[in-house]
Formats: C-alpha cells, sequence, structure tokens
C-alpha cells in the first residue's frame, strides 16, 4: 500500500513567493505520485502563520482550484515553530508521512525523493541537512555555524546544518504529540523522539521572491529557546563558575589577611573597585540566565495552547455546499 504523504509549509506574509512555489509543490507530489511512490490521497497542506498580506486569500484560491492543496489558518501569528507544528499536528491522523518545508522555495524539493525513498526503506525521520553554505555571506554562515555548534556545546541534540526541512512518519509524530513544552524548538525535540532516522544532503538556493522573515535577532531568540528548553548545562557552569569566583575570592581574603598583619598593605580604591564590579557583573549575568529558566517555567505552567486554528479550506467547502 503506497504511503499519504502531507507537505507540510508555514507561510506567514508570503504572497510574493506562493504563486512562485506552490505549482513546484504541487508537481513534485504529483511527480511522486507517478513513480508510484506516495498515493494519490496524499496533499500539499499550508499553514497561514496570521500573515497580514493575502497569502490566505492566495491558499483559499489554490484549495478552491485543486483538491490537492488544502490550507490552515492560525488565529494569529505565533512564529515558525508553531506553525509547523500546527501543520504537523492537523496531518498527523490523514496521512503516512509528512514532509515539512519553508515556502521560499531555498530547499531543494528534488531531496523530497531520497527523502520518501529512506521511508520506504524503514526509516522514520529523515533530516535534510546542508551539503555547503556557499550561498550564504560570510557574516550568514559565521553565525549560522556559531549557532548549531554553541547549541551541542550547550547539551542540545541537534543535526548539524539541519533546519525544519525533514521527514516524520505518523508512528513518529503521534508519539511526539506526547511533547507538551510551549517553549518549542523542534530541530531538538525531534531527535529525542528516537526511532530509526537519517539524514539526506542538499544544496540551497537564493530565496526565490520576497524577503527572509528570519533575521539574526529571531536566530538568537531559537538559540535562547533551544539552550534553555533542552539543556541545564547553563545553570551548571554558573554553579561550576561561582565555585571558582568562591575560591579565589577566599585566596583574595587569605592574602589580604596576611599583608595587614604583615604591616604591608596599602589602601587603595582601584582593586577593590575591580572586585566589586567583577563580581557584581558575574551575580547579574547569573541571575539573568537563571531568569531565563524561571520564565520558561511560568509560561510551562500555564498550559496555554500552542496554536489555534481559525479557518480551514475543506471546512469552508463543506459550509458552501451546505448554503
Amino acid at each position: 500500500m503506497k504511503p499519504i504523504l502531507y507537505i507540510i509549509i508555514p507561510c506567514y506574509n508570503e504572497q510574493e513567493v506562493l504563486p512562485i512555489t506552490a505549482p513546484r509543490f504541487l508537481a513534485k507530489l504529483t511527480m511522486l505520485r507517478d513513480l508510484g511512490k506516495i498515493s494519490d490521497e496524499s496533499r500539499v497542506l499550508f499553514v497561514n502563520d496570521g500573515s497580514r498580506d493575502a497569502t490566505w486569500d492566495l491558499i483559499r484560491g489554490f484549495a478552491a482550484a485543486d483538491p490537492h492543496y488544502l490550507g490552515i489558518s492560525q488565529s494569529r501569528n505565533r512564529g515558525h515553530q508553531n506553525a509547523v507544528l500546527a501543520g504537523l499536528m492537523e496531518a498527523m491522523d490523514r496521512c503516512d508521512i509528512t514532509i515539512s518545508i519553508d515556502c521560499d522555495g531555498q530547499d531543494d524539493i528534488d531531496a523530497m525523493d531520497a527523502m520518501v525513498d529512506a521511508y520506504l526503506d524503514g526509516c522514520e525521520v529523515v533530516y535534510g541537512v546542508r551539503s555547503s553554505r556557499r550561498t550564504d555571506s560570510f557574516f550568514k554562515r559565521f553565525t549560522a555555524q556559531s549557532f548549531y555548534k554553541f547549541l551541542s556545546a550547550m547539551g542540545a541534540e541537534v543535526v548539524y546544518n539541519h533546519a525544519d526541512y525533514r521527514l516524520i512518519s505518523s508512528r513518529v509524530l503521534r508519539e511526539f504529540a506526547n511533547f507538551k513544552e510551549v517553549n518549542l524548538f523542534l530541530r531538538g525535540l525531534v531527535p529525542l523522539v528516537g526511532f530509526k532516522s537519517t539524514t539526506v544532503s542538499y544544496d540551497r538556493t537564493e530565496r526565490l521572491a520576497g524577503k527572509s522573515h528570519y533575521p539574526l535577532r529571531k536566530m538568537i531568540a531559537l538559540a535562547m529557546d533551544g539552550i534553555t528548553s533542552l539543556s541545564v548545562k547553563p545553570l551548571q557552569l554558573i554553579t561550576g563558575f561561582g565555585l571558582i569566583v568562591a575560591l579565589v575570592s577566599f585566596l583574595g581574603v587569605l592574602w589580604a589577611l596576611i599583608t595587614a598583619i604583615a604591616g604591608r598593605s596599602v589602601p587603595g580604591w582601584a582593586s577593590m573597585t575591580c572586585i566589586v564590579c567583577f563580581v557584581s557583573g558575574v551575580q547579574l549575568i547569573s541571575l539573568g540566565i537563571i531568569g531565563e529558566y524561571v520564565g520558561k517555567i511560568y509560561l510551562e505552567t500555564k498550559q496555554r495552547p500552542r496554536y489555534i486554528i481559525s479557518e480551514r479550506t475543506w471546512e469552508a467547502k463543506k459550509s458552501e455546499r451546505k448554503s
């Protein structure tokens, strides 16, 4: 029996690029179907993440023109990770496999062939991994590679040079649904589920149209979410650093006492000022890191919904038929 594939595509203010990439996704779906790898019940599922432009109107138009297009719209903008999650959870009981991919056309859609082949060979998760970053600027390449290395150093389990282009089976998704984190970092959460996995390499190209909605600021925020959601290593580093500072301070006290007893002490404000500033800085940084964890705990205990679907294209069709 051929597997049903749902291609999950998060969209936020993508009216410029969607008319270009939507036909490409459908063509890839059709090609995989014609090759006998997937079922004709496979679909392209767009997730509108509270766009302020004509993105949702375009998605509804696609769905009206071809039944292989589906769309859901969130009640407001909740961010890329929540949009991907909404699509995955919506598709979980409708398909056998999902492939999440951005709508900007930068990820090579032909890598889907190898992903589906890997699934047919027994893999439940297939990660799309960039083979190189030669198309990136030096700053983008440096920050991105540092991002992955820093996450790994902090104890977050991530696949190097993998973003959110991946195949996940419905079997894995049902287990993943038990992860209730509000602070989502899918790149680190999916490996925690386990199951047989592999990687597929591909080349990433320039964005086909529009502008990126993932600047450095959002990348840093995502890194912080990844670290504080998946690792307690920063707290352990604070403890270790605190012990070192305490030891140095203790040695400094002994030196001051010995100097005072020997009568060689000279009053001075420079050394005292340096010590006070150093210790104060360490305390403030430590409190800031602890505050990040406390804030995450605060958000998790509220158990607010991670996404709210306000519209579905197939429900709109049903209401039109009834009327």
